[in-house]
């Protein structure tokens, strides 16, 4: 793969990149108004809207004779575990569930017993053991759309010596489910499976930026739009003036929204009948490089390597889309 596409080609991406690089420090005092993109695309519409009805199908599943609610509050149990609570005793996991003690106790029991939890040492605690890791890696090795795109994402880390990483949505954020990370120190370690808000990141950005303009500002509207830096934008006119930019330019760029001394640069996988299915981003540190450097030189890289991913991926349909009921 050749590092970048034709002259004409590069030379669109760094005007696109000049017109961003200039607009970053403007953004959060100039708060842009909305943008007013074409929604037409009735396709992009419903791979758009199917990801923020998964919550109501859910809610309108559980009065369903076919629900099994004791899988239900298993799962919630294990999904309770995390950064912030690596190992919680039963209390603590009825607090983070919403449950009552003793349906924490009848799935705890069950969970241990199935392997899936473990006691922390002698404690009265629990943690997720290693077999918790057997469903996501089943996932993992079946994704089609992981599958087709490793190839290209590895060259693009061998290409710029970066990390890369291939990013599916997940309600309102973004999952990663693909990283090939670069040998240079990097201060920032994201795991497979991290979920990060859509809309202070570069891939979701991207992601949304690929919606129709009701699709994207439902998502803006939904999301929390937690200040996680000074840096990050999170005024909803302000983002869907991002998102119009990044639909423009092909890519989207944030510095130090999510974390300090980090930069990045997302563009989005389509299908073909152009529906978002994922995104791709590179992520670098300030102690390397600058964002003009980001813009001219990566940017261009990063969206020939989705182009490719798009088209290896055309026939593929989004992930989670929900059926409609006949």
């Amino acid at each position: 793969m050749k590092r970048v596409g034709q002259v004409e080609h590069a030379q669109w991406l760094y005007r696109a990149a000049s017109r961003e690089l200039g607009s970053i420090q403007r953004e959060r005092a100039n708060r842009p108004s909305p943008s007013h993109r074409d929604s037409g695309e009735g396709s992009a519409m419903t791979a758009g809207l199917s990801n923020l009805t998964r919550l109501a199908t859910m809610t309108e599943a559980e009065d369903s004779p076919l629900y099994v609610t004791a899988l239900a509050k298993g799962l919630s149990v294990l999904t309770a575990f995390g950064p912030s609570r690596p190992a919680m005793n039963l209390l603590e996991l009825a607090d983070a569930t919403g449950l009552n003690k003793s349906t924490i106790q009848r799935s705890v029991f069950t969970l241990e017993a199935l392997g899936y939890l473990a006691r922390d040492g002698g404690s009265k605690r629990y943690r997720l053991t290693v077999k918790s890791l057997e469903m996501g890696t089943g996932y993992l090795q079946t994704a089609e759309l992981v599958e087709r795109a490793n190839p290209f994402i590895q060259q693009l880390n061998r290409q710029t010596g970066e990390s890369c990483n291939l990013l599916e949505p997940w309600e309102t954020d973004m999952v990663y489910v693909a990283r090939f990370t670069s040998h240079k120190e990097m201060p920032i370690h994201v795991p497979i499976g991290q979920r990060l808000p859509m809309y202070c990141t570069a891939a979701g950005r991207a992601y949304l930026s690929a919606l129709p303009k009701e699709a994207a500002s439902a998502y803006i509207e939904r999301s929390k739009r937690t200040a996680f830096t000074a840096h990050t934008v999170t005024d909803p006119d302000a983002l869907m003036a991002l998102l119009q930019r990044a639909h423009t330019d092909g890519f989207s760029l944030i510095t130090e929204e999510i974390y300090v001394g980090d930069i990045a640069v997302g563009a989005c996988i389509v299908n073909a009948d152009g529906q978002p299915l994922a995104a791709i981003n590179i992520s670098v540190p300030f102690s390397r490089w600058r964002p003009e450097q980001v813009l001219s030189d990566l940017a261009p890289q990063l969206v020939n390597t989705a182009r490719a991913i798009s088209s290896a991926a055309k026939g593929l349909k989004p992930a989670g889309t929900i059926k409609q009921q006949t």
